[in-house]
């Protein structure tokens, strides 16, 4: 079997039918390029098995075929479903991944940052939150020239290309299901207070509440920071409350957990006395019993979608004048953890 690197794009063109020029474009995935022909060359390439060594390319013009992906704790389910959209959008135009870890904690941060900045070879960063709304990192990447696109920033989004899922609606669709069901006691636990989508989702949950004649009540709403430790404190202390709620939606699939296990802990049974609802749509959320019922963020979806902006932007040579900016919508999706409220 011949070796996959011994083809050239001498023979893609010859097999598509098309010059190397345009085999080229197709590969950088540069606009302008009519469907059928960018098909056909994608195609060509697929059967002769061609992979373009991302150094002669790179040795070929200004662009490095390599975007960068900061990165904290790699255990969270958010971050990797993020990794692996970012994956499938450079892999489909022929770039590599590359992943560096950034504390935010360190105590000098914009110390560290410009080294790494400087150093890194990339056609554009990956930010998801809360990297997003980090102004020393934004800071830093505008100092070093680096092109960036965020995912769901809550701080100065016309500063970059960004992708965001429609939280608010999103949160107002979960709370008015819930209403619909009957609840009128409903407890919301609040996201990390430095995330763009904590402050969306609770205007999506009051927006709900005053749509459907219901007013906004201060003690049923807890803070959280999307770990399930701060879920199950929430859940404490709206659950000790003299009118505790019938329901709690939380703002992501962890604190809904740690919800669940408190409400477990005092022996009230999901959702037969408390119904319990998340946000993401996480693995765990349909590993738990009873199955949550939650919003399916489109995680992946937005982290491709931001990938190809970086992409797209490198292939123009500049960043664009207006940046771009993509709204995807969420899905509520139904499982066993909520039910009509218990009967006075």
């Amino acid at each position: 079997m011949r070796a996959v690197s011994s083809v050239t794009i001498t023979e893609v063109a010859l097999r598509a039918g098309v010059s190397m020029k345009t085999v080229s474009r197709v590969l950088n995935a540069e606009p302008h390029v009519r469907e059928e022909v960018r098909e056909r060359v994608l195609a060509a390439a697929k059967e002769l098995r061609y992979r373009p060594k991302v150094s002669a390319r790179s040795l070929a013009g200004a662009r490095s075929y390599v975007v960068g992906y900061l990165l904290g704790d790699p255990s969270v389910p958010y971050t990797a479903q993020a990794q692996l959209g970012a994956l499938a959008a450079c892999r489909r135009a022929g770039y590599h991944l590359l992943v560096e870890a950034v504390d935010l904690a360190a105590p000098d941060l914009a110390a560290e940052l410009e080294p790494l900045f400087a150093t890194l070879s990339v056609d554009g960063i990956l930010l998801t939150p809360p990297y997003c709304d980090n102004r020393a990192i934004l800071d830093a990447l505008d100092a070093a020239r680096v092109p960036y696109a965020r995912i769901s920033p809550g701080v100065e989004p016309q500063r970059s290309p960004h992708v965001e899922a429609d939280d608010r609606r999103a949160a107002h669709d979960m709370t008015d299901y819930l209403i619909g069901l009957g609840h009128r006691d409903i407890g919301f636990v609040a996201g990390h207070p430095e995330h763009g989508a904590t402050r969306r989702r609770l205007d999506g949950y009051r927006q709900a509440l005053k749509q459907r004649g219901l007013p906004y009540r201060e003690e049923l709403a807890a803070p959280g920071d999307f770990t399930f430790a701060s879920g199950y404190a929430a859940a404490e202390r709206l659950l000790a409350s003299e009118r505790r709620p019938t329901a709690i939606f939380a703002s992501n699939d962890d604190m809904a957990l740690g919800v669940l296990a408190a409400a477990q802990e005092r022996g009230l049974k999901v959702p037969a006395e408390l119904s319990v609802a998340g946000f993401d749509d996480s693995p765990t959320a349909a590993m738990v019993w009873p199955r949550l019922t939650t919003v399916r963020q489109p995680i992946a979806d937005m982290a491709r979608a931001a990938t190809e902006m970086l992409i797209a932007g490198a292939a123009k040579g500049a960043r664009a004048e207006a940046p771009v900016q993509q709204l995807l919508h969420c899905e509520l999706i139904v499982r066993a953890s909520t039910a009509a409220p218990p009967r006075a």
